[in-house]
This record gives structure tokens, C-alpha cells and sequence, in this order.
């Protein structure tokens, strides 16, 4: 049997270039992904040195001022120092359920940035689902939560776990009921089209006018799924120790950590879409790349601004939730429940209904 050597060098430039093909094609999909992790990542920076520096001008102290210029520097300071720290481990606890827990909060938060526009055109996934899959997705984290406490084997975590699982089901409700509103009105559920359906009538457009209820039932509904103050009940210190976390140390402790800024971080981003008119200025029918398409280089300059001022909006919800951290008192889990069941759930339930009418009286 005689092979022909051409056959066989064709054949292995062939096998080559496929897998050159498929190397390139697996450096293009995480190049889009890599910046925006970045972003993320220097964001949850910012929100706790923000916080940091804001709980101090409220409680008339010294916020961070040594790790850097202006104590910019202290939270990446306090990473350093937990991802060195021991990583222990319960002597009884399930490790399988302790190990997964803190990974499946934080991944399930990160998976909720894929359908997030920062700007025009500048998103990673436009779904026609976008909001529902965050809601979705968003769900997931308190079941990392539930199994941390569970594996834990410790009282005080799974009562947090626990709690944390019985907020997360009270809330979501409300908030998916909001949700259902926006999407009545800009007859989408892709975050890109809810933001273009506010962006015809420039600042008197935004769903905040059209939809003050909820607006205000999305911001409780919000806080209380981010667990801050005064819905921290999962992790109240004088109650349960640190809740879900007491038994947690080193860089799992650090996920908890980051989770929670994450989560904090999206919840703000998804206000500034749903109400707040995103990327859009307060000047009817103008989209900042809009302005400049024929020349790329101030179409990127346009880009920059629509993401600023993405930012800028998001930023100020920032503020209003990290002072009110500082400003209520903890709520009890039974008025935590209460307030869920008894007054935000038929309140959203009241605007979807009247959302629902004026579009079918508008038909």
C-alpha cells in the first residue's frame, strides 16, 4: 500500500488550522468578558471605599486614610490579607455543601452582568429574556447561601441560611411583579429595549415618572435582597454571630464578602435601566453614539460617555443605599416578613394591575 505524502501534509495543515481556528475562537469569546470583569472588579473597589468613607462623615470620624492615597487602596488591603489567611474547615460539616456554597453565591451574581448595557450596543448578551433571566439567575444565590449554613454544622449559621432563603423568596416576588410592570410598558423584556423605550421622551420618559409605586417598592424589594441594612437579618451580628459566615475564614469568607458588593453593585445598575433611562441624557431623541457616527474615534468618545453616565446614575443609588445603612435600625424577622407579604406584595400586585389596564385602555 503506497500513502502519498502530500495527502498526508494536507491532512495535517488542515488538523492544524482547525485547531488554530479553534484557539482563536476561544480567545475571541473571553475577550469581551475579560474587560468587563475588570470593570467589576474596580467598581466593587470604588462602592467600598465609598462606603467606607461615607459611614465615616455620617458617624463624625476618620475613614481609611494610610493603604494609599485617600485609603483607596484598604480594600484591596483586606483581600490580600484573607486570601494569605488559613482556609478552615468544621470538624462535622458537610465539606462538599461548605466548600460550594460561597462559589455559587458569587458566580450566580457575576452570570447576571451578561445582559447589563453600559451603553449603546454595549452589552453582552441582548436577550429577549434579559430581566427575568437576572431574576433567575439571582435566585440561585441564596441557595449557596442555605447550603453554607447547612454545611456548617452550626446553629447559628443555618438559622441564617434560613433566614436568608425566607427573605429572598418574600422579596423576589414584589421585585418580579415591578419588573412585569416595565416590561408592559416598553413591551420588552430585553434590558436594551426598556432603555431605548425611555429614551423618546428624554428625562420625562424615564420609568421613574411613569411608574413612581414601583420605583419605590423596587428599591425595598432590592435592599432586601442585597441583605443590607435593615434587612440584614441573615448576618446580624448581635443575633446570630455573623450568620452563614461564622464558621468561614480566608478567601471563602472574602467570596461572602465580594458577593454581597456584586450583588449590590447589579441591583443599582438594574435601577438605572428599568427607571432611571440607563445610558440616555435628560435631552430627548439623542443617543450620545448617535451624535457622532462619522467619525470613530469620537463614536468611542461618545461610548465612554454613555457608560459615564450608566455609572454616574447607578453611583447615586449606591449612596442612597449605603446611607441608609447608617441611618435605620435593623428590622425583626417577623416585620421583615410582614412588610414582604402583607404590604409590598399587594402593592406590586395593585400597579401591575393598573399598568395592565391604562395599556389596555391606550390599545
Amino acid at each position: 500500500m503506497i500513502i502519498d505524502t502530500t495527502e498526508v501534509q494536507t491532512i495535517n495543515s488542515f488538523s492544524s488550522s482547525e485547531s488554530v481556528k479553534e484557539v482563536y475562537g476561544l480567545i475571541s469569546l473571553f475577550v469581551p468578558i475579560l474587560p468587563l470583569i475588570l470593570g467589576i472588579i474596580i467598581g466593587v473597589l470604588v462602592i467600598v471605599w465609598l462606603e467606607r468613607e461615607i459611614s465615616a462623615a455620617i458617624q463624625q470620624r476618620i475613614g481609611p486614610e494610610y493603604a494609599g492615597p485617600l485609603g483607596i487602596l484598604q480594600a484591596i488591603a483586606d483581600g490580600t490579607k484573607l486570601l494569605f489567611k488559613e482556609d478552615l474547615f468544621p470538624s462535622r460539616g458537610n465539606i462538599r455543601l461548605f466548600s460550594v456554597g460561597p462559589s455559587l453565591a458569587v458566580i450566580s451574581i457575576l452570570l447576571s452582568y451578561l445582559v447589563m448595557p453600559f451603553g449603546y450596543r454595549l452589552v453582552l448578551a441582548d436577550l429577549s429574556i434579559g430581566v427575568f433571566l437576572w431574576i433567575a439567575i439571582s435566585s440561585i444565590a441564596p441557595i449557596g447561601l442555605l447550603m453554607s449554613g447547612y454545611g456548617s454544622n452550626n446553629k447559628y449559621s443555618f438559622s441564617g441560611g434560613l433566614r436568608a432563603a425566607a427573605q429572598s423568596i418574600s422579596y423576589e416576588i414584589p421585585l418580579t411583579l415591578c419588573v412585569l410592570s416595565i416590561s408592559l410598558l416598553s413591551n420588552s423584556l430585553s434590558t436594551v429595549d426598556i432603555v431605548e423605550a425611555q429614551s423618546k421622551y428624554g428625562f420625562g420618559g424615564w420609568n421613574l415618572w411613569r411608574q413612581p409605586i414601583g420605583f419605590i417598592v423596587f428599591i425595598i424589594s432590592s435592599l432586601a435582597e442585597c441583605e443590607r441594612l435593615p434587612f440584614d437579618l441573615p448576618e446580624a451580628e448581635e443575633e446570630l454571630v455573623a450568620g452563614y459566615q461564622t464558621e468561614y475564614s480566608g478567601i471563602k469568607y472574602g467570596l461572602f464578602y465580594l458577593a454581597s458588593y456584586l450583588n449590590l453593585l447589579i441591583s443599582s445598575l438594574f435601577v438605572t435601566v428599568l427607571y432611571l433611562g440607563g445610558w440616555n441624557l435628560f435631552i430627548p431623541y439623542i443617543f450620545i453614539p448617535e451624535l457622532f457616527v462619522k467619525k470613530k474615534m469620537v463614536a468611542v468618545f461618545g461610548m465612554t460617555i454613555g457608560i459615564f453616565i450608566t455609572l454616574v446614575k447607578a453611583y447615586l443609588f449606591l449612596f442612597i443605599s449605603i446611607a441608609t445603612r447608617w441611618t435605620l435600625p435593623r428590622m425583626r424577622m417577623d416585620q421583615l416578613l410582614n412588610l414582604g407579604w402583607k404590604f409590598l406584595l399587594p402593592i406590586a400586585l395593585g400597579n401591575l394591575l393598573l399598568t395592565t389596564s391604562f395599556q389596555l385602555v391606550s390599545l
